[in-house]
C-alpha cells in the first residue's frame, strides 16, 4: 500500500507580521492576510495531495483571540478537508496551550485534538498507522515526552510532539529532549513542532520539523510551509518540503566595499531586490537591507539613512506594489585613510563633543533609560540580541558618522 500524509506546525493564525506598516498602513494591510493564505493553502495541498491524513504539531493559534473571527476562519478552512474525508490530528503547542485558550469552537468530528492531561494513541486502520501525541496543558517546560506510550508492532508509528528538542535552535526550552530520548520508542517518526526553521533532524527514525507555515519577521526569511511524507508497504519512503506561505521575507547583505557613488549603491540594492521578489514567484516580499564594506559614502550613507531607505521603498513599488523595504540598516565602516570634509566642518572637533556629551550624567541617565524602554518593548529574541551588543559604543559611533556626514 502507498499513501502519503502532510505535516505541518506553528500555523500561528492572525499572529501579526513584525517590522510592517510603520510607514504604509496599506503596506501592512497588504501583508496582514499571508497567514491565512497560507493556511489556505496548506488545506488546498492536502487535497490535492489525496492525502491520507494531516498532522499539526501545535501552535495552531498564535495565542487567545481578539476576536472569534480567528477561530471561526479555521474551522471553516479545516472543514473543507472534513469534507473530502481527510482527518486532522492536531497537538496544542506553547502559544495555544490549554491555558492558554479562553474558549473554542466545536471542531468537524473529522478533526481530533490530543488530550493534555496525558499522551493518547490515536489510529488509522486502513493505513495500520498509530499516532502517539499529547497537547501542552499550559506553557510547560518540564517532563513530558517520557509520558508517551509504547510503540505498537506491525504498525506505522508517529510521535505527534511539540518542543524545543535539545534547546539548540534559539527557541524556549519547552518539552526539551534529545534524539537519543525520541529514538528509544522506537516511532517510525517523529512529527515535531515549535521550531520555526524546517529541518529533517534524523532519518533512522525519522525526525522532523517542518517550520512554521508563514515567516512572521525578517528573523524567519526564505520559503516556508509544510511536509508531505510518503508511506510504501509501512515504510517511510520519502520526505518532501512543500513551501505554502502567503508572503516571503528576505535579509539583503549588499557588498559596499569601495564604493564612492551613491548611485552604485542604489543600483546595487535594486539589483539585489529584484532578484529576491523573483525568488519569491509573486508572493508580497519584504526585505531588509544591510549595507556593509569599508567605503568613502560611510558618513554619508549615515547622515542619510532615513532619505534613502524611503527612496528604496520608492524603487521596490517600481517592481511590484507588494515590494517592500522592512528596514535599511548602514554597517558600513569608513575607509583607512581620511575622508575629505568641508571646511566649515574643520572648525569642529566631533570627538570632543561627544566626549562631553557623554560624559554628562544627565544625558548617560537618559540615553540608558531611553535604550532601557525600547529593550522592554522588543521580542524576548531581539532583547537578547541587544544585550549583546555594546548599545552605547554602536550609538556613539553613529553619532560621530551622523555628525561628520551632515557637515561633509
Amino acid at each position: 500500500m502507498r499513501f502519503n500524509f502532510i505535516h505541518a506546525a506553528d500555523l500561528h493564525i492572525d499572529s501579526p507580521l513584525a517590522g510592517l506598516g510603520l510607514k504604509d498602513k496599506a503596506v501592512a494591510e497588504r501583508f496582514a492576510r499571508a497567514g491565512r493564505r497560507a493556511v489556505e493553502a496548506l488545506v488546498k495541498e492536502t487535497v490535492a495531495s489525496e492525502a491520507a491524513f494531516l498532522i499539526i504539531a501545535g501552535d495552531v493559534f498564535d495565542g487567545d483571540w481578539k476576536d472569534v473571527g480567528t477561530g471561526l476562519f479555521f474551522v471553516r478552512t479545516i472543514s473543507a478537508l472534513h469534507r473530502a474525508g481527510i482527518p486532522v490530528y492536531i497537538v496544542k503547542g506553547n502559544h495555544d496551550a490549554e491555558s492558554v485558550m479562553s474558549r473554542d469552537l466545536p471542531y468537524p468530528d473529522t478533526v481530533h485534538v490530543f488530550p493534555s492531561n496525558k499522551a493518547a494513541t490515536l489510529q488509522l486502520d486502513a493505513q495500520r498507522v498509530a499516532l502517539h501525541g499529547r497537547s501542552f496543558p499550559h506553557r510547560l517546560t518540564g517532563d513530558f515526552v517520557q509520558t508517551y506510550p509504547a510503540r505498537r508492532d506491525g504498525w506505522l508509528n508517529i510521535g505527534v510532539l511539540h518542543t524545543s528538542l535539545d534547546g539548540t535552535r534559539g527557541h524556549e526550552g519547552y518539552a526539551p529532549c534529545s534524539v537519543d530520548d525520541l529514538k528509544r520508542f522506537g516511532y517510525d517518526y517523529w512529527a515535531l513542532g515549535h521550531i520555526h526553521a524546517a529541518e529533517i533532524v534524523n532519518r533512522d527514525p525519522w525526525i522532523v520539523f517542518p517550520g512554521n507555515l508563514q515567516g512572521r519577521s525578517v528573523r524567519e526569511t526564505g520559503a516556508k510551509g509544510a511536509m508531505r511524507v510518503t508511506v510504501e508497504d509501512g515504510r517511510i519512503v520519502e520526505v518532501t518540503p512543500l513551501v505554502l506561505d502567503g508572503a516571503r521575507w528576505a535579509h539583503l547583505e549588499i557588498d559596499v566595499d569601495d564604493v564612492d557613488d551613491e548611485a552604485d549603491v542604489i543600483a546595487r540594492i535594486d539589483a539585489a531586490l529584484m532578484d529576491a521578489h523573483g525568488a519569491a514567484e509573486n508572493r508580497p516580499l519584504a526585505a531588509r537591507v544591510t549595507l556593509r564594506g569599508a567605503t568613502p559614502l560611510h558618513n554619508r550613507l549615515i547622515a542619510r539613512r532615513e532619505a534613502l531607505q524611503d527612496d528604496l521603498r520608492a524603487g521596490g513599488f517600481r517592481i511590484a506594489e507588494d515590494c517592500w523595504i522592512e528596514q535599511l540598516k548602514i554597517r558600513t565602516t569608513a575607509p583607512q585613510r581620511a575622508t575629505a570634509i568641508s571646511p566649515e566642518a574643520e572648525t569642529f572637533d566631533i570627538d570632543a563633543m561627544l566626549r562631553e556629551a557623554a560624559a554628562d550624567p544627565d544625558f548617560a541617565a537618559t540615553l540608558e533609560r531611553l535604550i532601557k524602554e525600547i529593550e522592554d518593548k522588543l521580542p524576548k529574541e531581539l532583547r537578547d540580541e541587544l544585550r549583546k551588543a555594546d548599545t552605547l559604543a554602536a550609538l556613539s559611533d553613529d553619532a560621530r558618522a551622523l555628525l561628520a556626514g551632515a557637515l561633509s
